[in-house]
């Protein structure tokens, strides 16, 4: 009897975890169905748009002198810049969906494709996924998951591993 008891509890405790996983909600950062805060379309351009978020944060998309960041937007409208600049310092785009994670219906973090020219050879882009940590109180890039064939499942798994994480150094 007890080892049933005992089997029933393991098979209870595997089911909690399965169900705790964090899941992913996919929001639009294509600059046609974000509001356009500003932009100009002298010289390079610039424009900064927001975008729809989750959990009540949103993100503003940025462009300049044809490079792309997104900036995340808490709750209380305090934003946190992330400046993927830093990944890269070449011409660059943002993809056109963010993958929020989510613990139950609080985003926990942040996955966005970026899409960055080579500095010597700007016909060639490397397509990197950044990670970010998300919470009312710090938002910052964690990890750059570099292309290859687990690209999605290993930005997945660094993601979800992100609210432990301290933000990225770029030195």
């Amino acid at each position: 009897m007890k080892k049933f008891i005992i089997i029933g509890s393991l098979i209870l405790a595997f089911s909690m975890v399965a169900v705790a996983q964090n899941t992913s909600i996919y929001t639009s950062l294509d600059t046609k169905t974000c509001k356009t805060i500003e932009q100009s379309d002298e010289g390079s351009g610039w424009y900064r748009g927001e975008c729809k978020g989750v959990g009540g944060f949103k993100l503003e998309v940025t462009e300049g002198d044809i490079r792309q960041s997104i900036n995340v937007i808490a709750p209380s409208k305090k934003k946190f810049e992330l400046d993927f600049s830093l990944v890269s310092p070449a011409f660059s785009t943002v993809g056109e969906k963010a993958e929020w994670r989510m613990n139950g219906k609080v985003p926990v973090a942040l996955i966005v494709r970026f899409n960055a020219s080579d500095v010597e050879d700007s016909s060639k882009t490397t397509s990197y996924l950044v990670i970010t940590k998300i919470s009312k109180t710090e938002s910052c890039i964690t990890d750059v998951v570099e292309p290859g064939k687990t690209q999605n499942a290993d930005a997945r798994t660094l993601a979800d591993e992100a609210a432990s994480k301290p933000c990225k150094s770029f030195e």
